[in-house]
């Protein structure tokens, strides 16, 4: 996976200034993966998505991960560090399968891909449609059955299977309060972090660009090409004088 430097970031940063969530989110992954397709990374599993994108975060802002959540109970804010190396990575089965009362179905983790159609239904068909999005194959008594017309339970089943088996498709953490001692159940939007953490970085490199091009007369070109410690020197020299 290859590192993005400060020009590719910025370029990716203004492509997703008018983008929605799942713009954002492609953008991003391309960064991590830029070898790849779109096609290729709309076909991975969700969970995939999130670890290489954590992958990317700690090679551009480290491995300490501040978190900032309302305690449910009282409201009080909550901040607290995370590793970023213990989330995600986990290997991810090629399919599963769900035998339930007559029924066998084999069936895939949902892609990227899915989610994004699904997201287009309405909110009382989506799990259905993409578990059927999801269904290589399914019968009843031995008698194929349209994913479609899978019942609750063996859906419940499969979306609790898909679950276990991709657990970094949904990084749900667990806190409890320090000030009342409830617990706040809260999920980590690793594409909503990564691109908050992204747009405060291009904000303060391009506020370094203008100080030090004001100074200096130098190209954005040649001011993105110093190293960060290099570049912090230059603009203390600038406050200093």
């Amino acid at each position: 996976m290859a590192k993005a430097g400060p020009a590719e970031l910025l370029t990716t940063w203004e492509a997703g200034l008018e983008q929605r969530a799942p713009g954002r989110a492609l953008l991003l992954h391309r960064t991590a993966r830029p070898e790849a397709s779109d096609e290729e990374l709309r076909s991975r599993p969700v969970g995939a998505r999130a670890a290489d994108l954590l992958v990317l975060r700690r090679s551009l802002f480290g491995e300490r991960m501040q978190v900032l959540i309302e305690c449910g109970s009282c409201g009080e804010a909550m901040e607290f560090d995370l590793d970023a190396r213990r989330l995600g990575g986990h290997p991810t089965p090629d399919s599963l399968r769900v035998v339930e009362d007559g029924f066998a179905v084999e069936f895939r983790l949902p892609t990227v891909a899915d989610l994004e159609a699904a997201a287009a239904e309405p909110a009382e068909f989506r799990r259905a449609r993409l578990l059927a999005r999801c269904t290589i194959s399914a019968t009843r008594d031995d008698r194929p059955v349209p994913g479609e017309e899978l019942p609750d339970r063996v859906q419940r089943r499969m979306a609790e299977l898909a679950e276990e088996a991709d657990p970094a498709a949904d990084l749900t953490l667990n806190v409890r309060c320090p000030h009342c001692d409830a617990g706040t159940s809260t999920e980590l939007d690793v594409v909503a972090y990564l691109w908050s953490e992204l747009d405060s970085w291009s904000r303060d490199v391009l506020l370094d660009v203008h100080l030090l091009a004001s100074a200096y007369g130098w190209s954005e070109s040649q001011i993105l090409a110093l190293s960060p410690l290099r570049r912090r020197y230059y603009l203390e020299l600038c406050a200093d004088g």
